[in-house]
Formats: C-alpha cells, structure tokens, sequence
C-alpha cells in the first residue's frame, strides 16, 4: 500500500470512499467479536482436563507422607511443588513459595505487607520503616504495561511514574536517574519475558542494570511478575537470566519479589500462585502471611504435581499450548499486513510469547480506533488502560488479546480493527489537509 500521507487530497478522499464502503459491508454483518481479556480458550483448558482426576481417590499424601488434606507441613508449600517450579522462576527451591490460585494476590499482599511492615533491609533484617508511614510512596510503571499492575497502585494510594520501553526492557538511563534521586521510589513493575501488552524480552544488560542500580530508597524492590516465563508462540524458547541470581552477583540479594502462575498453564481460575525470593524476603513474606492463612490448598499443589511431574512435562504441555495459539496470533499479524502494511499508519508488535498484540496508531486516534471497533462489533480494552490512570499520553496505543476466540473469529477481528485504523487515519488526514488548505487561503 502507497503510504497515506504521500496521497494527494483527492486521492485521499478516493480511498476513503472505498474504506468507508468496506467498514460498512463488515459493520453490517453484525458480528459480536471479543479481543479484551488475554485468557485461554476451552480447547487450551481442556488440555489439563486429567487434573479434574487427580490426585485420585486415596492419593492425597505428599511424597514425605503428609495428608494433604489436613493442615500440616510448611507453609511455603509442598517440598516437591516448590522443586517442580524452581526452574520457572529462576530460584532454588528454598527460595520458592507456592500460594494459591492468583500471583496477583500475591502481589498485592506484598504491598500490602510492606506499606504496613516494612521490607527486610541490610540493617532492619526484620522490616525498615513501612512504607505507608510518611510520606506517599511511588512506583515506577514501564508502558505500556499490564493494567491490573496499576490498579494495584492506585487502589494503594501509590504515585505512578510512567517509563518508555526500548524494545528489551525499559529506559534504564530514566529509570536509574529517577530511583537515584527519588527516595519515595520504592519499586517497579517489570514483565521481563513476554511483556503485557508489547512482548518484551529482558536483555542480559537490563536486567544486571536493574539489580546493581543505585537507590535512594534502600528498601527498594523490583516487582518482577515473569507471568509468561513458559508461554512461548515459536519453536524457540527465549530465555531470561535469573533476576535473583543477578541481584545476588551485585550485592542486592533482597532487591527482587519474583511472582509467576499456572493460570496459562494448566486451569486460569484453579492453579497455583508462584512467589521466589531471597530467603530474607521469604521469611518476612510467611510471617505476616501466617496470620491471614494457616496456609494454602496442599492438594491442588499435589495434583499439580502429579500432572506436570517435572520441567520437560511443563515444556511438552506448553507446546500443545503453542500449537493452539500461534495461528491466532498469526492470523492477526497476517491480517494487518494485508491491510495496514505500508499505509504508514500503523504498527504493531509480532511476539515471540505471551497473550497480547501491541497496536499502535496514529498519535491522538486510538480512542477513535476503539470506538470505530465497538460500532462494528469488536469489543477492545479501553484505549489509555496500558498507562498508569487509563492517560495514554500520546492517545496511540491498543492492547488486543487474540487467545480466546477461534482463530477464523480472530482474523475477523483484525479486520475489523485495521478498517477501523484506516478510517481513523484517513479522517485525520482529511481533517489536517482541509486546516492547510485553510491556511494558505488565510
């Protein structure tokens, strides 16, 4: 496609005509399309169906004997769940806790302990002053990023600080100049793997920078939610440094809170919340978790284990995952540049893993884009909810979820949504050619 912006007007308003009369004949259709929320589709859950059997009748007892239906053991979780899921997290299974279904849970608790208690610290082994009793705390939230990250900031009365991506993590020369002058930074929120919405993938050189950076808070944490560590849509599988291990090697071994799920792995509303850390961070974790909880469903974990039984089993099952996948994210790719590539409008991201497409649009039009998608029948995520406080700053950025509908209704979307795109872009164009002719007329 010749690039929009070299058209003269009349040849734009040709185009236009012609989108126009495309947007029309899909809006009349009257689909009902859904790209809102990254969640498997049933073919994906059925793929761990076998846990609705297991343990099995009579098998609830730990490899150590425990009853798995009493209370017992340690509240970290089941010695052979912590073992199968060290690997996923980068740690040594004396660094894992298992919890229960939501590492987002996890996360907010987290925060919750820390504005309450205080993190561990050099000289505080036990808790540093916690961090809701002086002045208001602030995050630093790489974006686009993961909404639900933000929401947990703003339902805490966290300050939000946005921070631009580079393609293999986030603005390190930003980030380290603000966490260096600012004492009131007390973390940042990192997808290191796959990131949501934009498939980042940390750089070896990001993530030693993150661990060694100088702080002006010394409680400072990375929350690393490495929510995509095994949800891989190639035949390679991308692998991270161990943030831990990094953080180890300059010195900060209490600086990262990593946290992880089987909600993409196994059943998105029954499987297990993952949390590593140093075993500072741990035991300060358990102690205030243990008077929420006496501790978490044992016999999930069990199934669980039962079910993936090792890394090579969590890899053989993230491939059927793949395969289910990748043709919808394919389909979406495919159907842009069919429709979009060369216009000049339009960019969008091709991830190597992970749940989402990172759309961007011309600046200033994406709530346009969005509402031009919703007449025709696609629903979308609000344009603005990958930056902190829903403010896109720049109105240009799109998060779609291909993962849920069948993939004929996948590429359906996307064409919807790239018509959208032109019709947005081509009004824009219009509008700016008619203020230039105006202006040379005045």
């Amino acid at each position: 496609m010749t690039p929009l912006g070299t058209l003269s007007r009349d040849e734009l308003v040709a185009f236009r005509r012609r989108i126009e009369e495309q947007y029309g004949a899909f809006r009349a259709r009257g689909l009902h399309l859904d790209l809102t929320r990254g969640k498997p589709a049933p073919e994906q859950l059925d793929l761990s169906n076998p846990l609705l059997e297991l343990p099995g009748w009579g098998n609830y007892r730990a490899a150590d004997g425990s009853d798995c239906r009493n209370y017992f053991g340690d509240p970290a979780g089941l010695p052979e769940a912590r073992v199968l899921f060290a690997p996923l997290l980068g740690a040594t299974p004396d660094q894992v806790l298992i919890g229960d279904n939501s590492s987002l849970a996890l996360m907010h608790d987290a925060i919750a302990y820390a504005l309450l208690h205080g993190v561990p610290t050099p000289d505080k082994p036990g808790g540093a002053a916690p961090w809701g009793g002086g002045e208001p705390i602030a995050f630093l939230c790489p974006s686009p990023g993961y909404d639900r990250h933000f929401a947990l900031c703003e339902g805490f009365g966290i300050r939000m600080i946005p921070i631009a991506l580079t393609g293999e993590g986030p603005d390190l020369a930003a980030v380290e100049r603000q966490v260096a002058a600012d004492p009131a930074i007390k973390g940042i929120w990192c997808v290191p793997k796959y990131s949501n919405p934009t498939g980042e993938i940390y750089a070896p050189a990001t993530i030693a920078r993150l661990a060694a950076m100088k702080v002006a808070a010394r409680d400072f944490r990375l929350f690393w939610d490495n929510a995509y560590a095994v949800h891989h849509l190639t035949e390679t599988r991308h692998e991270i440094d161990s943030v831990l291990e990094a953080c180890v090697r300059a010195g900060q071994p209490d600086r990262a809170l990593v946290f992880a799920s089987t909600s993409k792995i196994t059943f998105a509303g029954a499987g297990l919340a993952l949390m590593a850390a140093s075993r500072a961070n741990l035991a300060w974790f358990l102690r205030h978790a243990g008077r929420r909880s006496i501790g978490p469903d044992k016999l999930n974990q069990l199934r669980h284990v039962r079910l993936l039984q090792d890394t090579a089993g969590i890899a053989a099952l993230m491939d059927r995952h793949r395969r289910l996948l990748a043709p919808k994210f394919r389909a979406v790719d495919e159907t842009f540049t069919r429709l979009l590539g060369g216009a000049g409008i339009a960019s969008w991201s091709k991830p190597a893993g992970g749940y989402f497409v990172s759309l961007d649009v011309e600046i200033g039009s994406a709530q346009r884009v969005a509402a031009l998608a919703a007449a025709a029948g696609i629903a979308l995520v609000p344009a603005g909810r990958t930056f902190p406080y829903g403010k896109d700053p720049h109105d240009r950025n799109l998060r779609l979820a291909p993962s849920f509908p069948p993939a004929g209704e996948v590429a359906r979307a996307a064409e919807g949504v790239a018509l959208a795109v032109l019709m947005a872009a081509t009004e824009a164009l219009l509008r700016t050619n008619d203020l230039d002719a105006a202006a040379e007329v005045a």
